[in-house]
């Protein structure tokens, strides 16, 4: 399997809310990160489970490619964005209904025509902001919340 059909099943198995179709992408020793996960998940149903609570807070995502992707033989890298509407909980947040556009890079380590570990990079203060739990650039409620976190004070 190369890169491509590798990365291509590993968002069939996001898109299709498909959790046996990490299996297929996964190597034995599989580990994955994300800035939402708090340490490391081990194996494909650890991954499994994390996309499950994903797909209840977002029933309608899905994983599109948005370029080229990189590889040398051993590591790999694909720039994907997750799309969908907020409508279940997730964390502390409570269902907004807001649609999101997330832009994320999965950095991969091959092991084979495995994933071995995968690490997904994105914006989570985009994402918040996009959703509404914290004000957008430059507005007051911005300027609000940076002045209850002592930024903008003089001594």
């Amino acid at each position: 399997m190369n890169v491509d059909e590798l990365f291509d099943a590993w968002e069939r198995a996001w898109s299709g809310r498909d959790p046996a179709g990490f299996e297929s992408v996964c190597a034995e020793d599989f580990a994955y990160e994300d800035p939402l996960t708090p340490e490391p998940l081990h194996g494909a149903a650890a991954l499994a489970a994390h996309a499950r609570a994903l797909w209840t807070a977002f029933p309608d995502a899905r994983v599109n490619s948005t370029g080229e992707r990189l590889s040398d033989g051993r590591y790999a890298c694909a720039p994907c964005k997750v799309l969908g509407t907020h409508q279940g909980r997730i964390g502390g947040v409570t269902p907004t209904g807001r649609f999101v556009v997330v832009h994320a890079l999965v950095y991969a380590e091959l092991a084979g025509d495995k994933l071995l570990r995968v690490r997904a990079f994105f914006d989570v203060a985009g994402v918040a902001t996009d959703l509404g739990v914290l004000p957008k650039p430059g507005t007051m409620g911005e300027k609000a919340l940076l002045l209850l976190r002592g930024f903008g004070l003089r001594a």
